[in-house]
């Protein structure tokens, strides 16, 4: 094999490969911290007024699963009810109530038939041997519910039980109820006071049905996701041979279809102009779009690296989540003040509920209560875990920039070494792919991590954008989401070209072996001394592999609608009795393209390697004895000079 990288290798961007190193080793210890600190049960195992775990083994709450607010009316706030916290007493029950039942009903039916209290009891804090207190001893005390109403539990809590009849909305077949207070209450109010939750509720049965749908059409999606891969596969090989036929013949769609519009007459012409004076520069495009389906069926493992990269992605995304699972769950119970009419000015201060009805609090503020809040501390570490959590975020995208980018530098260390291979294929590396791995991770990654720096910091800044604008949306003026728009746009736009370029400057890297801003800077005025190539050769390439990904996706999406919709049942029986066929189908259209996009993006990776070489090919070389084209034959012949030689192939 012949090649423009130098003989000898060296690593590259020392520095910054030993801080990113630092950043690892950091990442890990901060990993460690989390999982010695938090507790992830906190969030699997709904939490109680003490904060205590709701059927946590070997505690008193063992046995009993659920959480049951007592007064269910006070989850009128929004911001409330989405962190399922009420300004309510909540309990751990081991079943949630099934009928309406009253405080004062049950001091009434007490004396005739006890076992209504003993149904009663078991959702009070502790038990009682008869329900000897007024109402206002117990609103006061705390000690039960006013008032229960038939529920069913969700996510692990008690939800009231609504249903529909006739177009008129029941809670346990009743519409007016009395709330133990001395109040008549409709299904309408106590909706309304639980209406975030009750979104749940309703999603709750659509999930069901989903799940139903996947558990029946599971085999026939995977049948369709591996129709996609074959598919792709010869998508590519049919480019070899097609693609010029193929971007001619839509383009002509496209001008036809234009040719409808009398007011797009002008675009049509620029259209038809453009196409003519870019004609050569297609044809090259056209080539290069050949040549990299050469290069893939030389290369046939290239494809399969894609399972690689998302091996690599999917371990990132999970060390992230579980880290930032053990950040959010660190800490000890956290316990706040608060009052049903948010009057009392001791709201939202730190309390000790084993204490708290004898503080001073307690009389200035009637009906006030001490509910868990959330976890937290005052060590350093607990003072410092917003800041852990931002090093968590920060770390996740400059990894999963970095695993993107070794794929980049992998895939054009392989295609490089076809490129410049004297014959083809004996002289390609016997293992290009892992070749080409190896010696990007033992040489340049400190360049590949300096790449990925870059663009990690720009989507830090994106995301900061977007969580300050999403915090003070309220408080904006015009001038001000003007601004923010404006930014959001500038840090887009220079996302989009830092991708380009880094992407350019990795295959500069897999050739030469430079470090990052050397090849960055060689990679630039390469493409701008060949700019216009560049555009068209981008365009062209990008249509192609669109149309690819909308013809996989598209053709498996018709015979996945077919099969789902019952349209086939003389050529193959599908599955029968689905609840939404559109999951299904949806699942195996968007997977498709997926699938597809992990073929294409090993292709344009090709295309784009190819490209390079060329550019380089001719300007280093003239086609002469002494310094003949590297490129093939069919890419010579558009350069429509008859003296060039290429080495014999």
């Amino acid at each position: 094999m012949t090649t423009l990288a130098p003989t000898r290798q060296s690593c590259t961007d020392v520095l910054c490969c030993i801080i990113f190193i630092l950043f690892i080793i950091a990442y890990i210890l901060l990993g460690l911290v989390a999982w010695v600190h938090g507790d992830p049960r906190r969030v699997a195992y709904p939490t109680d007024s003490k904060g205590h775990f709701c059927g946590q083994k070997g505690t008193p709450n063992e046995n009993k699963t659920i959480l049951f607010y007592f007064n269910l009316f006070s989850c009128t706030s929004p911001s409330v009810v989405v962190n399922l916290q009420c300004p309510t007493t909540q309990i751990c029950v081991s079943k949630c109530p099934e009928k309406f039942l009253t405080y004062m009903e049950i001091q009434f039916r007490y004396r005739t038939n006890k076992h209504y209290w003993m149904y009663y009891s078991q959702f009070c804090k502790s038990p009682f041997v008869k329900p000897a207190k007024t109402v206002t001893q117990v609103l006061l005390d705390d000690d039960c519910p006013i008032a229960i109403f038939p529920s069913k539990p969700f996510l692990q809590r008690c939800f009231p039980d609504f249903t529909t009849k006739n177009g008129t909305l029941t809670v346990g077949n009743k519409t007016i109820f009395e709330d133990g207070s001395g109040k008549t209450r409709n299904a309408v109010e106590l909706r309304t006071a639980a209406n975030r939750v009750n979104k749940i509720l309703d999603a709750r049965a659509i999930g069901m049905k989903v799940f139903e749908d996947y558990a029946t059409t599971w085999y026939w999606i995977l049948i369709g996701l591996t129709i996609a891969m074959l598919l792709s596969w010869l998508f590519v090989i049919l480019l070899r041979f097609t693609a010029g036929f193929l971007f001619w013949v839509f383009m002509v769609g496209v001008i036809g279809i234009i040719g409808y519009v009398i007011i797009l007459c002008l675009l049509e012409a620029f259209i038809i102009l453009m196409l003519i004076f870019l004609r050569e520069r297609i044809r090259i495009s056209i080539a290069l779009l050949k040549e990299g389906s050469k290069a893939i069926g030389y290369l046939p493992t290239t494809l399969i690296y894609p399972v690689l990269t998302f091996i690599f992605l999917s371990i990132c995304i999970a060390y992230w989540a579980v880290t930032a699972i053990y950040l959010a769950t660190s800490g000890v119970p956290i316990y706040k003040v608060i009052s049903p009419e948010r009057t009392c000015k001791h709201e939202n201060t730190t309390c000790n509920p084993e204490i708290f009805n004898t503080t001073e609090i307690a009389r200035v503020c009637p009906g006030a209560q001490c509910n868990f809040a959330f976890y937290g501390g005052k060590s350093l570490y607990h003072q410092y875990v917003p800041t852990f959590q931002m090093f968590n975020l920060f770390v996740f995208l400059w990894l999963i920039n970095f695993v993107i980018a070794l794929g980049q530098c992998a895939l054009a260390g392989a295609f490089a070494s076809y490129y410049w291979a004297l014959k083809k294929p004996d002289d390609i590396p016997q293992y290009p792919v892992f070749t080409a791995f190896g010696r990007a991770i033992r040489y340049h990654t400190g360049s590949l991590a300096f790449g990925s720096l870059i663009l990690a910091l720009i989507q830090m800044f994106k995301l900061v954008l977007e969580y300050l604008d999403h915090r003070l949306k309220e408080a904006q003026n015009n001038i001000s989401k003007f601004l923010q728009c404006c930014l959001k746009c500038c840090f887009w736009c220079l996302e989009k070209v830092v991708k380009f370029f880094n992407r350019n400057a990795y295959v500069m890297i897999a050739i030469y072996g430079k470090n990052f801003c050397r090849s960055a800077r060689d990679a630039f005025n390469l493409l701008m001394r060949n700019v216009l190539k560049v555009a068209v050769m981008d365009k062209v390439t990008d249509f192609v592999l669109i149309l690819g990904k909308i013809l996989v996706a598209g053709c498996i999406g018709v015979l996945a609608f077919l099969l789902f919709t019952q349209r086939l049942p003389t050529m193959i029986e599908g599955p029968t009795s689905l609840n939404y066929y559109w999951v299904p189908l949806l699942t195996v259209i968007i997977g498709s393209y997926l699938v597809a996009h992990g073929f294409f993006s090993v292709y344009a990776m090709c295309i784009d390697t190819i490209f390079i070489c060329f550019l380089e090919d001719i300007e280093r070389n003239d086609g002469s004895a002494e310094r003949p084209y590297y490129m093939s034959q069919s890419l010579l012949k558009i350069l429509n000079e008859p003296s060039m030689q290429t080495k014999k192939h």
